[in-house]
């Protein structure tokens, strides 16, 4: 690999973070102060809570120190607040589905500038809004479509102009870019709310309404921080090139020949270069001559085995409970009996940076072992961490030492995600489909992501609230039945260019199952 290769690679899995910085500034926006009465989550009374999170009025509290608003929640807090969460997933759906479209007519390098500039446009929409949360909501759909969108576009960007040998270690970088981005907005947000719900300048102001609104700040300047980078991204993709298989299928060889030359740091003449634009050249051939796709060819004798498996390892993807964990682990450490300060910045900190520094194992992993391994050996780590963690959360009331395993198997279990069913499927979606359908393919897997998640986040909060750290019992069995799922319908694609991986799906060579 040049410099080239990996500069274009980073570059475009910067649409990852945008990806990762809304997931991870809604965790601690959801437990601002100021939000939370805004959008009537919660409303205040005036009373006061203690550094342990105790009522210093309550006959218990020996500690009469006021260090946070006591704020408590409606009856609407569940609903809003998964329907808030859930409308970036809905809106990324959407983007999903049009990715397509865009994908094939603009290519893939011009319509991810143009998702970088929605999303920059939706973050400040959020940051705007009026004291009505339909409008932060249409502002979260916005900034989903975005990376709806781009979350096919880039990894297919990257397999398209990654060498085989290490395509998919690049094209983990998107994965890798989502959890750096949550790392990002976990650590500025809980600045935020370090400085602004931590004995606040109102803490002894006397209160006439209970949902009088307060400073809102800390919420508006975290969300409306997602314009930089949108902007960015937006910025540094007009110097990347054009995908050179995309530009082969509108029948522009000569830029595709001197691409490949630039990717591969020699001239066009040389004979990998060569070889790379012959190989591409057939597959658009054969897509030519078979004429052009449509959204039924996924349902093929030949196709449709692939869109099932994209299909399914993206909803497991999901039902092992990542997101549940990353949208609102500040209220499970909560419950869990964490003080509201480890709770709200320690702990999301600690956990965002394992989920951070996990990915690289992964990006290790996924050419050392390949993709099939990983999802087997993750699906059991897995569920054996969602068991202990409940197993442990239950014995919280009996000291610290248990409270402390609980979130040491959270921890262990993002690690395991992050390091395995984290990049994988994003890497596998990109490069079992053959050109013709390969950015409808995507979709498919794309979809399936953000349909189930936009589940999980909408039934996250009540699912929390009736089952509470039980919910891990079901996000265990699902684990298993990932386990089962990986075991008996994936295939390995490892080392292969993405020719060789079509001829292998549509049984033309041998590979290894």
């Amino acid at each position: 690999m040049n410099s080239f290769q990996f500069l274009v690679a980073v570059t475009a899995s910067c649409g990852g973070l945008l990806f990762g910085y809304e997931v991870g500034v809604m965790n601690v926006v959801l437990v601002m102060d100021a939000f939370r009465i805004f959008f009537n989550l919660c409303t205040w009374d005036g009373s006061k809570l203690n550094a342990d999170g105790i009522n210093i009025e309550d006959k218990s509290s020996k500690d009469k120190v006021p260090f946070y608003r006591d704020l408590k929640p409606t009856d609407s807090k569940s609903f809003i607040e998964g329907f808030i969460t859930s409308s970036f997933v809905l809106g990324a759906l959407c983007g999903a589905l049009l990715a397509s479209y865009l994908g094939e007519k603009y290519g893939r390098q011009k319509t991810i500038m143009i998702g970088a500039c929605i999303f920059a446009i939706g973050g400040i929409l959020q940051g705007s809004s009026i004291r009505n949360y339909i409008m932060i909501a249409v502002g979260r759909l916005i900034t989903g479509l975005s990376v709806g969108c781009n979350s096919v576009l880039c990894p297919t960007y990257i397999s398209e102009v990654a060498p085989a040998k290490i395509r998919g270690t690049l094209a983990s970088c998107y994965q890798l870019m989502i959890t750096l981005g949550i790392v990002i907005a976990a650590i500025i947000n809980a600045i935020v709310w370090y400085f602004t719900n931590i004995k606040p300048d109102d803490l002894n102001t006397p209160r006439t309404k209970i949902d009088a609104e307060i400073s809102n700040f800390e919420w508006r300047f975290a969300l409306c921080l997602q314009a930089i980078p949108g902007i960015a991204l937006a910025i540094l993709m007009s110097f990347l090139p054009k995908s050179p298989r995309w530009l082969c299928s509108k029948g522009r060889d000569e830029e595709a020949v001197q691409i490949l030359a630039k990717l591969n740091a020699t001239s066009v003449e040389d004979e990998l270069v060569q070889s790379e634009l012959r190989a591409i050249q057939e597959d658009v051939a054969a897509t030519v001559a078979a004429g052009s796709s449509s959204v039924a060819e996924l349902f093929s004798s030949v196709i449709r085995r692939r869109t099932f498996v994209v299909f399914f390892i993206q909803l497991f993807q999901q039902w092992t409970g990542v997101n549940v964990i990353m949208y609102y682990q500040s209220q499970i450490y909560n419950e869990m009996g964490f003080t509201k300060f480890l709770s709200t910045i320690v702990l999301p900190v600690v956990n965002n940076l394992v989920n951070f520094i996990s990915t690289f194992p992964g990006m290790w992993g996924i050419e050392k072992f390949g993709r099939k391994t990983l999802l087997i050996v993750g699906a059991i780590m897995m569920m054996i961490f969602h068991i202990l963690t409940w197993a442990f959360s239950t014995q919280t009331s009996k000291g610290e030492f248990w409270k402390y395993l609980s979130v040491i198997s959270v921890f262990l279990y993002v690690f395991a995600f992050a390091s395995t069913w984290g990049p994988t499927p994003w890497v596998y979606q990109s490069e079992i489909f053959p050109l013709r359908v390969r950015v409808k393919g995507s979709a498919v897997g794309t979809m399936s992501n953000f349909f189930n998640n936009w589940i999980i986040a909408f039934v996250g909060p009540a699912l929390m609230k009736m089952w509470g750290t039980r919910s891990f019992l079901l996000f265990a069995t699902c684990c298993l039945l990932a386990f089962l799922f990986a075991s008996f319908f994936c295939v390995e694609s490892k080392g292969l260019n993405l020719e060789e991986v079509d001829a292998m799906m549509s049984g033309k060579a041998a590979g290894k199952a």
